[in-house]
């Protein structure tokens, strides 16, 4: 069934309060890779990756903030999502949209694999054909 207004608003506040205290989480844990860094210990590819994607999503917070502080402006939000679809932090991402992405990134990756079995499949006829 269809969920009543204030239902949707308190899935919303919910969501974004979740997303808020998960960018907090990633930020305390970041900030104890750069500790580690600063007195010379080696990060894994791991936390290497997680440390550039919470910085990344701290520098994607600052626009978002504007949609979050400026009153009525969060009706905006939906478009500029629509138009620059990265421009949320990772913690605020749903799994619908995290699926996409991952179909998104298969599909070209299959596009690929296939560019590539093409090819060789061509350079081989090649071969064939100078040798013989």
């Amino acid at each position: 069934g269809k969920k009543s207004l204030r239902q949707r608003v308190v899935d919303e506040l919910k969501h974004y309060y979740h997303g808020f205290h998960l960018l907090w989480i990633d930020t305390k844990v970041a900030a104890r890779m750069v500790w580690r860094l600063l007195h010379g210990q080696v990060l894994t590819r791991r936390e290497r990756r997680r440390l550039l994607r919470t910085c990344a999503d701290l520098f994607r917070l600052v626009p978002f903030l504007v949609f979050v502080i400026v009153p009525f402006m969060e009706f905006l939000l939906p478009v500029f999502l629509k138009l620059f679809p990265d421009m949320l932090p990772s913690t605020f991402e749903t799994e619908s949209k995290k699926e996409e992405k991952l179909k998104k990134k298969l599909n070209a990756r299959l596009e690929l694999a296939k560019f590539l079995r093409e090819t060789i499949a061509e350079m081989a006829k090649r071969n064939k054909a100078d040798t013989g």
